[in-house]
């Protein structure tokens, strides 16, 4: 279902793309540029409506098709086929009249970090976590300090659409052991692999070709 909306979206110009991330757009929130198979997407957060929780999956099997680390819509589609809730709670939100959500990949998520980290808390600075190959620009490692607490009001700590400060589930499968998956942490920024029967948050996405 959600294949063949992205696919029949018509492709943005660049100069129809905010240039400020946070601002309202195209149902939800601009939150930065990602590439996926060397093709560009202006990546859209949802809003409150878009917080969805659960488990990853409902085993610990591998799920085949779900190893992306770009392309969240791939692999919430195949959590889906493998029998994933949480993935199909995201694939059937509609949010402002939009209904391909879904949730996003590990890179997808680093930038809903950079955009909208909710605390002043340091960052968790290992030398690994925030390393983004997908995001354009590439997003070089956390320091303590940057990213920064989100200048978008609304998505400050306690406002309408802010991030808990808590860990939030990535649609991507961890590929050296299968019964994990990526998530994040967004008061400090960790990235780790969640056993896939945790309970945990997650916040869908949609994109729009560039």
């Amino acid at each position: 279902m959600s294949t063949a909306v992205a696919a029949a979206s018509p492709t943005l110009a660049t100069e129809a793309i905010p240039t400020a991330v946070g601002a309202p757009f195209e149902g939800g929130f601009f939150t930065g540029v990602i590439e996926v198979d060397g093709k560009r997407f202006a990546l859209i957060t949802a809003g409150a409506d878009g917080e969805l929780g659960g488990k990853w999956a409902p085993d610990l099997a591998k799920v085949e098709g779900a190893l992306h680390r770009a392309d969240g819509q791939a692999n919430t589609e195949a959590m889906a086929a493998a029998g994933s809730e949480l993935a199909r709670s995201a694939m059937s939100l509609t949010i402002n009249g939009f209904s391909d959500w879904y949730i996003p990949s590990r890179d997808e998520q680093e930038l809903q970090y950079r955009a909208f980290k909710p605390t002043e808390e340091e960052n968790y600075a290992d030398g690994d976590d925030g390393i983004n190959p997908s995001s354009l620009p590439v997003g070089e490692a956390y320091s303590d300090e940057v990213p920064a607490q989100t200048i978008v009001a609304n998505f400050m700590e306690g406002e309408a659409d802010s991030f808990e400060d808590e860990w939030y589930w990535s649609s991507t499968q961890h590929a050296s052991y299968p019964s994990d998956a990526w998530g994040q942490g967004f008061g400090g920024g960790t990235q780790f692999g969640y056993h896939k029967s945790y309970e945990g948050r997650a916040r869908a996405v949609r994109r729009l070709p560039i």
